[in-house]
Formats: C-alpha cells, structure tokens, sequence
C-alpha cells in the first residue's frame, strides 16, 4: 500500500506539473509570442523534440483553422493532463486510506492484546480509565497524525520536489531566489508550534483522568447514591473536565494558529516571488519570456498549498507523538511473568504440589508472604485461615504465576512451575473467586467460558452439578439468557454457582477457591457449598476461607499470620492444640 501511494503521488505530481506546461503555449498564443513551428523533426524524449513537435502541431491548427482553435486544442491537452492528476491522487487516497486505517487495527489489536498478557501486577498500578483513553482517545490521535505523517511524507514531499524541479527548468535565478524563502518561514512555523506536544500530553492525561473518575463512578455508583454523594462527584468531576477544558483550548487556539501564519507567510512569499521574477521579465532578461513567467506562478503556486499543509501535519503529529508515548507506556511494559521458550508440557497433576521456602512481596516492598513452605497431596482438600492481609490470597495467586515469587520454589510434581508452559500450567487450574466475575454475555457462553466447542449436554450437566440449572431453566430464555454487565441481573448466589458451573465444565486437577461463600446469605451459601463439595471431589483444592464452618472436613488446615504459617493440622488438631485457630474458632462461634 505504502508502495501504490507512493506511485501514484508521483504520477499525480507528473501530471500536474505537465498540465500548467501545457499553459505556456495558451500565453504564448493569446499575447503573440509563439514563433512558428513549421518543421517536425524525428521523435524522441529529448525536450526540445517534444517541445518542437507540440509546436509544430499547434502552428498547423493556427494555420489552417485559426488562433481560437489552437487554444482549444492545447486546452484540451490540459484537461487530459488534469483528468489523469486528480483521477492518480483519488488513487493515492483509496490506498493511504487502507493504509492508515489497516495500521490503527494493527494498533488497537496490539493494545488489546498486550493488556490481556500483562501481569495483574500492572493494573494495581494503573487507573482503568487511564487505560481506556489510551486504548480508545489516544489511538484516534495516532490516526489523526498517521493521515498527516501519510500527507507529509507520501504526499507532499513528492508534490513540491517535482514543483521544484520543473520551476529550476523554468528559471534557476527566480528558483534559487525562493529556496532562501520558504525555509525562513518553514522556521517560523515550526517555532510556533514547539510546545504543542507537551501541552497535548497534558490534555491526554487529563482525559485520562476524567475517564478513570466515570469509570470509577459507573462501577460505585450504589455507593454513591447510598451516601447522597452525587454532588461531591458531580463537583469532582466538574473540576477535572474544566481543566481539560482549558488546556483543550490552549492546544487549539495554538492549532488554529498554523493556518493564519501560514497563509500570511505565503502571500509575503508570493509576493517576494512575483516582484523579483517581474523585475526579470520586465528587464528584458530572456532567460524567462513572460508566459513562462505565469506558467512559472501557476507552478509555485501549486507548491503552497502541500507547503502549508506541512506546517498543519507538523502540529497534528506532535500530537500524535504525546499519543503514542502514552499507548507505548502499554504496548512496551514489561511482562514480569517470563515464559520459557522450551516450557514444558504437563495435562495432569500426577504427584502434588509443593511451596518451598517461599517469600514474596509487591513492588519489592514489604514481603507479604515470609519463606513459607507446604506441601499438598494429590486429591486433598486444603484450607488456608487467618485474618486479613496475612498472606492466603497472595499464597494461591502465586500457583498459577498471576505473581512470580522472589525467593524460594513452587513445584508440581517436583518441577519448578517456571519451567512449565504458562498455558498447560492454568489449564491445570479452575478458580472460583469472592466475586463472580461474569461477562455482559448469555448464561451458556458464560458456563463455557475457556472451554472449546462445549455442547449443550455438557453445559447443563456443570450447571446442575453447580445447582444452577433450575434457575436457569426459571428464567426468560434458559440458557441464552443475557446476564447484563458483570452478571448484574442475577443475584449473588446465582452467580457465585454459574461461576462454580464454569469450573466444573473445565474439570480442573486443581480447584482454587478464594473465600467462595463469603458474599452470601445463609440459604444461597448452603447452595453453594453443597456445589463446591461435589466439584471438589477427589480434587486437589485449595480453599481460601474466613468462615471456619464450611472448612472443618479439610484435609489440612494451614493458619496464616503475618506472611508465615504459624500452624496447621485438621480441625480437631488444631482445636486441641488451643493456639491461634482456637482463638478464631471461638470469636467465631460468639
């Protein structure tokens, strides 16, 4: 495409150098200046054959039909040479217009994809909003300096090089004499418009900001109502969108400024140009006969346009460029989670897993978890206690390398789960969160989530082993009910068990369950519960709880505090050991 564009700016340039050629003998005819040509000498693409030969045929119609005939005869030639002009640069156009709109697809898909392989770690650090502007604002200004870049470097380059070349033919005395020109008032407009970038990288953060504040306001706005906080975020809001307002209008009236200079500094230029080639026309210099002295202002006029139309693509990729630093702030963040290359495959947990020495912290901050080791046998239920922020939902996300680990190993059956391909490695594990996170899609894609060419049977058997088919079927179009964003038409108990159906469909070796039943009132949590101990079956299950009751059948239960597992046994044990557990154990039972 880049190549067709290219091509066909150039015919275009061609074609409309040769068209304001073809008004020399028009000048020449109307003001009696054409000698005639009454010899046509041998063809070739030499210029003074081809010029001769033109000339000869025009002397033949003057001749025999008269000068208002040879007009209309070269006139002709124009509009053929016009006609082949304009029809190159709508092609030029048609295939730019592939080009940039082929490219910002290429964008976007990398931005989705590369947001979908970052590490959670990321986000933790990120405003949603802020990523959603890059995704969506700032790549349409990339477009918007992609068009321009296309101009400037496709276009106009072309357009004003062969306008120079056929003006240095016309006359190198005048050609010269522009060329200390239009670089001078190049400089002025480039001056004016040094710090558009930086100002527009102020405008894209704050639209960064004001999108991450509706996001947060959408996501909170129960909250928000339920406090009679809506002026507070009405004001907040307000704020923000004033000050982007402000620095939106600073960018444009600094914008809108590149056309007035421009325009301003063209006339001047023109006017330098038609007084210094007057002077040599009128001088009697016959280096430039005045119709090719017209000719030669038609050309230069021509080249003030693509000139102008460099110092407007110069304001939009500044933009363009504060842009692409943001989108790039995504599209070259590291990926902390390193794939081995020559991973190993692994389908099914043979032996266990084992945490050894393990110590973890955020940012390299505070170690959350404190050279922990545990091991798990295959096909036990393991229970993990504590109080908040000791460390039990850091433990499990470790396992499937949401988070790499700083220090120590986590091996399944005895390999260092580095060393396993990161897909084979998930595709080990089912999880079922606190909060069910559902997508704005139907009941069956949602139970189906991961898990390739599901059938129907398979679906409403995972749903019924999650008691959920029964509401299911209750409501209006069974399984292809559309469930509303995050699964907001349904109840929390209903989606806790469509979220429980999607992990008995992908039939996991290893269950995680962090705090499942912790959001639920009694009834939904008997449901629920009595789903999880169907999936978690002769499964290998780690469980994440706070309520000591729906965790007394554990094989092990692991009591966390402060980053380090201070004690473990069953319930029984570690009631009869009367340390922490029975310290939870009791406030519970209160």
């Amino acid at each position: 495409m880049v190549g067709l564009t290219f091509l066909f700016n150039i015919l275009s340039a061609a074609f409309s150098v040769l068209s304001m050629a073809f008004m020399i003998p028009v000048l020449e005819i109307i003001f009696e200046q054409s000698s005639e040509v009454t010899t046509l000498v041998p063809w070739d693409l030499t210029m003074s054959a081809l010029k001769n030969n033109f000339y000869y045929y025009i002397t033949t119609v003057k001749v025999e039909f008269g000068p208002g005939y040879a007009l209309l005869f070269t006139g002709l030639f124009m509009v053929i040479c016009t006609i082949v002009k304009c029809g190159t640069a709508y092609l030029a156009s048609y295939t730019s217009i592939g080009l940039r709109n082929n490219l910002i697809r290429d964008v976007r898909k990398q931005i989705f994809e590369k947001i979908v392989s970052l590490p959670i770690g990321f986000f933790s650090n990120e405003r949603k909003g802020d990523i959603l502007q890059r995704a969506t604002g700032d790549v349409a200004e990339v477009e918007n300096s992609v068009v321009s870049s296309i101009d400037m470097f496709l276009k106009n380059p072309i357009l004003i090089i062969g306008y120079l070349v056929s003006m240095l033919f016309w006359s190198l005395k005048l050609t010269l004499f522009a060329f200390v020109l239009l670089p001078i008032a190049g400089l002025i407009i480039g001056r004016i418009g040094k710090s558009l970038k930086r100002k527009s990288m102020e405008g894209q953060n704050k639209m960064g900001e004001l999108m991450g504040i509706l996001e947060e306001t959408m996501t909170g706005l129960r909250v928000v109502k339920a406090f009679n906080a809506e002026h507070r975020v009405i004001d907040r809001y307000g704020n923000e969108a004033q000050a982007y307002c402000d620095i939106a209008k600073r960018l444009s009236r600094r914008r809108d400024l590149a056309h007035p200079v421009s325009e301003v500094l063209g006339t001047i230029v023109v006017i330098i140009v038609v007084w210094f080639g007057g002077s040599l026309t009128l001088s009697g210099d016959n280096s430039l006969s005045v119709a090719s002295f017209l000719a030669y202002l038609g050309i230069f006029y021509q080249i003030i346009n693509p000139a102008k139309a460099f110092s407007t693509a110069l304001y939009s990729i500044q933009k363009g460029m504060a842009a692409m630093e943001r989108i790039d702030k995504i599209l070259l963040a590291d990926d902390k989670i390193f794939e081995n290359t020559d991973g190993l495959e692994v389908k099914n947990l043979q032996g266990g897993i084992e945490y050894k020495d393990v110590t973890f912290s955020y940012n390299n901050e505070r170690d959350v978890l404190k050279n922990v080791s545990l091991t798990i046998p295959k096909g036990k239920m393991v229970a993990l206690v504590g109080q908040s922020g000791s460390g039990k939902s850091t433990f499990v996300d470790l396992l499937p390398r949401f988070w790499d680990i700083q220090k120590g190993e986590i091996k399944i059956d005895g390999i260092n789960i580095k060393d396993y391909k990161l897909h084979d490695l998930r595709g080990l594990m089912g999880n079922v969160n606190q909060e069910a996170l559902l997508f704005n899609d139907t009941i069956f894609n949602n139970i189906a989530f991961g898990v390739e060419n599901a059938t129907q049977e398979q679906v409403e058997m995972a749903a019924k082993v999650a008691n959920a088919h029964d509401f299911i079927m209750a409501s209006e179009e069974g399984y292809q009910t559309v469930i509303g964003d995050r699964g907001s038409k349904l109840s929390g108990g209903q989606r806790q068990r469509l979220s429980i159906a999607r992990a008995v469909l992908r039939n996991p070796d290893i269950l995680i369950l962090d705090e499942a039943t912790s959001a639920l009132d009694t009834e939904s949590e008997r449901l629920v519960q009595d789903a999880l101990e169907k999936l978690m079956a002769n499964r290998t299950s780690l469980v994440v709880a706070h309520r000591l009751s729906t965790i007394k059948n554990a094989d092990m239960i692991c009591v966390f505090h402060e980053g380090r597992i201070v004690e473990t046994g069953t319930h029984d044990q570690l009631i009869a050991q009367n340390g922490y557990y029975r310290k939870l154990n009791d406030m519970q039972a209160l």
